[in-house]
């Protein structure tokens, strides 16, 4: 099933009409069984869905190969689709708008076709920012009308955004890649010219990408959450992550790391929640060993530079 096959829509349809009703329903009820039957069945079907179309492939080929090295065969039939446009992204802004709701932080929105917007706002599916409910909604609801000041702002960062990506990250990639597919032929110094290629790659592909989105939403009268604040110019790895995809690193602190428990129960609990945040991270950042062991290794830097 190709990526931008019209039946992946019954994922998106799906998940906005549970989250919708459940928000609805946490409001209307006052028993405290329900709000929770509501809470956790939409925090379980999302994370279902994600799960099987996102990771499902993956831990399947994982448990198939660990087997065969104890000399044991199994066989487990894969999904033979391509991941679904923007379901990290949708999966996410449903989740922090229900769970938002049953903290009692917000109220539900009772107009479908608000909820529908703040859920599925096109700019936002590929590369985020990650919004929330509190922030992004309110904007959807008030009448909005044609501010040329500020469209030729939201052009002139879609341009920006278009310079990263197309002139430097893509340019950048390419010297890269000639480097590391051939990294046995090339000294240091070639390695270390290509790690700062593949650097400028990344930040300018994800920045750019969250430009030209934050871009495009001004030409509409709404303005994101900003998702990039010069990481690159940060003094530590904790002041680096509060400024890289801050949107996601903010979603993880306010919705796992703190009701795990936080920085609270002393330093090996911040470890062990830090982990499980770096972790989590690789996992929704791609369903491969590599970004998890990116997530491992991170945590480690990070213990190290806060754990003495």
């Amino acid at each position: 099933m190709p990526v931008g096959d019209y039946r992946f829509l019954f994922l998106l349809i799906l998940s906005t009409l549970l989250d919708y009703l459940t928000g609805l329903k946490m409001h209307q009820t006052t028993n405290t069984k329900m709000r929770k039957f509501w809470f956790w069945l939409s925090v379980i079907i999302n994370l279902g869905f994600l799960a099987v179309f996102k990771y499902y492939n993956f831990f399947a080929d994982t448990f198939v190969t660990a087997i065969s090295k104890l000399g044991l065969h199994a066989e487990l039939s894969t999904i033979q689709v391509i991941l679904p446009v923007g379901i990290s992204f949708y999966t996410f802004h449903g989740l922090s708008y229900v769970i938002d709701i049953y903290r009692k932080k917000i109220e539900p929105t009772r107009n479908f076709i608000h909820y529908t917007v703040f859920v599925s706002f096109f700019p936002l599916l590929v590369a985020g920012p990650i919004e929330r409910a509190t922030h992004l909604l309110p904007q959807i609801k008030v009448l909005r009308t044609f501010n040329y000041h500020y469209a030729v702002d939201g052009l002139r960062q879609i341009l920006w955004g278009l310079f990263k990506k197309i002139v430097i990250a893509d340019n950048c990639a390419q010297f890269a890649n000639i480097i590391f597919n051939d990294s046995d032929s090339y000294h240091g110094t070639t390695l270390i010219l290509g790690a700062l290629c593949f650097t400028f790659q990344i930040y300018c592909d994800f920045s750019g990408y969250s430009d030209i989105a934050l871009g495009t939403a001004r030409l509409f009268g709404i303005e994101l959450l900003r998702n990039f604040a010069f990481p690159y110019f940060s003094r530590d790895i904790a002041e680096f992550w509060r400024r890289w995809h801050i949107s996601l690193s903010s979603w993880f602190r306010d919705y796992l790391y703190i009701p795990l428990g936080g920085s609270s129960g002393g330093m090996w609990m911040r470890i062990r929640n830090t982990f499980i945040i770096f972790i989590v991270s690789g996992f929704w950042h791609g369903a491969n060993w590599t970004f998890i062991f990116w997530g491992f290794l991170t945590h480690v830097i990070f213990a190290f530079a806060f754990g003495r």
